[in-house]
């Protein structure tokens, strides 16, 4: 479980073909505060350390990722040199600072817009219609592994839907998003209650 806080960007520097894709990361995260077995949300996907080394402030972990999971998450962060957002697992205790994030990415979007609007960055993300039903105004959403608050939501024609989020500098500076373009690819993960209600509400309908 996590919470869409992000503590620090790593960056991807290797990948090999072990069947699945052995993904090595870079961190400045203490190996010996990395337990083997351990989840690691990387840029909001759930996973496993199989492997570490190095020291804290330059050490590295690695992870196995399948052909299913490189399928449903944007490609771009399955690459060498790519950046990407890392969070440990919440641990009993400790503060949920944003939202309660499960790392189980349920749709790639893409960004539609950006501006700069103050100091702060203007961000409009097209969601597929299989999401647009979760996604409410004021409501939260994991993006690249970022909780976010969602500012507004615009239906489209075709059922998918355009959401806006504000992204403050200090969220720019200290996660991937200060890098976002039109037209690369995120990962999207609904609010888990968001689920829970559409479910409910689904079956309430057919009672």
């Amino acid at each position: 479980m996590f919470t869409g806080i992000v503590t620090e960007v790593g960056n991807v520097i290797a990948i090999a073909d072990k069947g699945d894709k052995r993904v090595t990361i870079s961190c400045a995260m203490d190996p010996a505060r990395i337990a083997m077995g351990a989840s690691i949300a990387c840029s909001g996907v759930c996973l496993t350390v199989v492997d570490k080394g190095g020291v804290a402030g330059e050490s590295w972990f690695a992870v196995d990722v399948s052909g299913e999971t490189i399928s449903r998450t944007a490609p771009a962060q399955w690459s060498e040199g790519a950046p990407v957002n890392l969070e440990a697992a919440m641990r009993l205790g400790d503060e949920l600072g944003g939202h309660i994030v499960t790392g189980h990415v349920d749709a790639v979007g893409e960004i539609a817009a950006l501006a700069h609007e103050g100091g702060s960055l203007r961000v409009t993300v097209a969601a597929p219609p299989a999401l647009a039903p979760y996604i409410a105004g004021k409501g939260s959403i994991t993006v690249d592994g970022v909780s976010l608050t969602v500012n507004a939501v615009e239906d489209q024609s075709d059922g998918s839907c355009h959401f806006l989020l504000n992204i403050i500098p200090h969220t720019a500076e200290v996660t991937t998003l200060g890098q976002l373009a039109v037209g690369r690819k995120v990962n999207l993960e609904i609010d888990v209650l968001a689920r829970y209600l559409q479910r409910m509400q689904s079956l309430s309908a057919k009672a």
